[in-house]
């Protein structure tokens, strides 16, 4: 008989087809009656692809061993229920590291110049009345880095390639790092013309930066978040925009996505994007081929790739 695995939201064509040639795979999300099919089924499934799993569905599987989340992220896996459970977790860090770099630079390059603006400038024929006007640059600036992880470290290599100062705020100072370390979030914000989020979700971080790291940065200063919505103020950070308070802002993630602050869409100030970091075809089927290689290590008594918990 096969290991049954079950899935609770889509994935990546890629993986499913890799899930299915090795496993008995069920898509919860396709169900009508869910409660009914895991009163029914739920003692069957021995693992779960993708995230967003909390103690009530895992309660509903009680044989469940591993939960290989999709995304470097897992604050939408209670990893504390699994640990309490004996359920393994694991995430797909490192094969995204590039992609989300490289986002976040060209966030940064785009709210600089304005390039999504001055599309629009040109296709509404607005040229012909006059030059579209002068804006910033990245040579020369300061960058503050909130997470200097993985995806983090990528980002400064690249800053420093765009001629930018970089320095980073986090729990400690790390060893080796060629990077002024701040101990003081607010601290790093008033010195720094750019702050770049690229730390965890969940708890820990959750309004992180707060309206008083935001006066911090200022009117000159640039936010830039391709981590998670919560560890921003939103709320302040839409006024500040709006107001004045804050020079602008590069989002790719939003406290309550896909639903995205109304005030924010007249603003000229800001660079909005759908939530794309790792959104590349080369990158997510690297995410897909690393969750389905941990459900396999599992299975076979390996030591996991990725092991979160």
């Amino acid at each position: 008989m096969t290991i049954e695995i079950l899935q609770t939201y889509p994935l990546l064509a890629s993986c499913e087809q890799a899930l299915a040639r090795r496993y008995t795979v069920h898509k919860l999300h396709e169900v009508a009656d869910k409660d009914a099919w895991l009163a029914e089924h739920g003692a069957r499934i021995r693992g779960h692809a993708g995230a967003g799993v909390q103690a009530d569905l895992m309660d509903r599987l009680p044989n469940l061993e591993i939960i290989a989340g999709f995304g470097v992220g897992y604050d939408s896996i209670d990893t504390a229920a699994a640990r309490a459970r004996n359920i393994r977790v694991t995430n797909t860090p490192d094969v995204l590291n590039d992609a989300v770099a490289e986002l976040a630079i060209g966030l940064m390059i785009a709210l600089a110049r304005r390039i999504p603006q001055a599309d629009r400038f040109v296709r509404e024929g607005r040229w012909t009345a006059g030059n579209y006007g002068l804006f910033s640059e990245l040579t020369g600036k300061t960058v503050g880095i909130l997470g200097l992880g993985r995806i983090g470290k990528e980002i400064a290599q690249r800053a420093q390639a765009m001629k930018m100062r970089v320095v980073y705020f986090g729990r400690r100072r790390q060893p080796n790092v060629p990077y002024v370390y701040y101990d003081d979030l607010e601290h790093m914000a008033r010195d720094s013309d750019w702050l770049v989020l690229v730390a965890p979700g969940g708890k820990d971080t959750e309004g992180i930066v707060s309206r008083r790291v935001l006066e911090a940065l200022g009117p000159e200063g640039r936010l830039v978040n391709v981590a998670r919505g919560t560890l921003v103020d939103e709320p302040a950070l839409v006024e500040l925009l709006a107001g004045g308070g804050l020079g602008g802002a590069a989002l790719d993630v939003f406290v309550d996505e896909p639903r995205v602050p109304e005030a924010l869409l007249g603003l000229d100030n800001v660079v909005l994007s759908p939530h794309q970091g790792s959104a590349t075809r080369q990158t997510r089927d690297a995410m897909g081929a690393l969750l389905v290689a941990n459900l396999d290590a599992h299975f076979a008594g390996e030591p996991l790739p990725s092991a979160v918990v």
